[in-house]
């Protein structure tokens, strides 16, 4: 007589229980467990596993349909706002906060093989943000100026758009993301000296609030010999376009 052989049993927490699991939750937790920080501006593009942003548009297109119920739109029957919680998934994780989920760009650089040490300016390198208390627009124009030395890895004009623009991709203020930008400039290029002046607008003043229209934001941040030498720090300033 054959004897019956039960089946394995699958044991509790494996895989049909994770299948249930919010993708937003499996991601917090990777960096719960790693003891990591993921504030709105923080890049978290390394728990990021493959497939997860697709899910993740799914999850945020559910939950932006809420929004949009709790602001009694009928989005069954609006023609205008019957896909817009999909369109504003889109924009979020494939858009505008693309620099939370994706790794940086990928950098060539080059020895400084002619030993350059004299300022080069690049600018202006137009910046799009959203600030993280309102998530609404900032847009503005960014200034960076390198002071080079004969160790300096020299990279191409338009990976410092890129940079910016990956740094930028995130809910911001604008004085933190100016610093963090500076910070990762340093580390990938280790020049002398480094400034970097960003001015802007922020729609949350401007849509909202006080509604004031023409105040913009102007900030910088001097690294290196541009913090100790005031000479090279008015030179940098006075090349930047005078403001209209």
């Amino acid at each position: 007589m054959l004897k019956k052989i039960d089946a394995v049993e699958r044991p509790e927490g494996g895989k049909d229980e994770d299948e249930g699991t919010p993708v937003s939750v499996k991601i917090r937790e990777r960096i719960l467990a790693a003891r990591k920080r993921f504030h709105a501006n923080d890049n978290i593009a390394e728990f990021i596993e493959p497939g997860d942003l697709e899910a993740l548009l799914d999850e945020v297109e559910v939950k932006m349909k809420t929004v949009l119920e709790s602001l009694v739109i009928d989005i069954e029957n609006d023609h205008n706002t019957d896909n817009t919680a999909r369109r504003v998934a889109k924009m979020y994780v494939n858009e505008v906060f693309r620099g939370r989920y994706v790794p940086p760009p990928s950098l060539t650089e080059f020895p400084n093989a002619e030993h350059l040490n004299e300022l080069m300016i690049v600018g202006p390198i137009t910046v799009r943000s959203a600030c993280s208390h309102h998530f609404c627009p900032i847009i503005g124009k960014l200034w960076i100026g390198v002071m080079p030395n004969e160790h300096t890895n020299v990279i191409g004009l338009s990976k410092y758009a890129r940079l910016a623009e990956w740094t930028m991709g995130r809910p911001q203020i604008q004085e933190e993301a100016v610093v963090q930008l500076a910070d990762l400039i340093q580390e990938k290029t280790q020049p002398d000296g480094l400034a970097l002046v960003m001015e802007a607008e922020h729609f949350c003043m401007q849509w909202r609030g006080v509604k004031e229209m023409d105040s913009k934001m102007i900030n910088s941040v001097m690294r290196g010999v541009f913090l100790k030498d005031a000479s090279l720090r008015r030179e940098f300033l006075s090349l930047l376009p005078r403001k209209g």
